[in-house]
């Protein structure tokens, strides 16, 4: 279980890359992921595997990740945001 196995990565004729991956999730984000499905398989009128549903979800986030902060910036607000408020109680 804690093996580290370097994933194998597959190239399509499509110019588009394979990686197969397990991972460990809530019964909450797999039900976000079959609600996630149902309506990409109404949008495309056909059926589709919560896979795919994970590949849409990656690709049409990755556009608008492309405002994201350096890693100095995004650690930086966490210690600011773990620190206590003042004058709540």
């Amino acid at each position: 279980m804690n093996d580290r196995v370097n994933p194998t990565m597959h190239a399509s004729p499509d110019g588009e890359a394979e990686i197969a991956l397990v991972i460990r999730l809530p019964w909450e984000d797999v039900a976000r992921l079959g609600q996630e499905a149902g309506r990409l398989a109404a949008q495309m009128q056909r059926p589709v595997t919560l896979d795919e549903a994970v590949s849409h979800r990656l690709r049409s986030r990755s556009a608008s990740a492309a405002h994201a902060k350096p890693a100095e910036q995004v650690a930086a607000a966490a210690q600011v945001s773990a620190l206590p408020r003042l004058g709540t109680a």
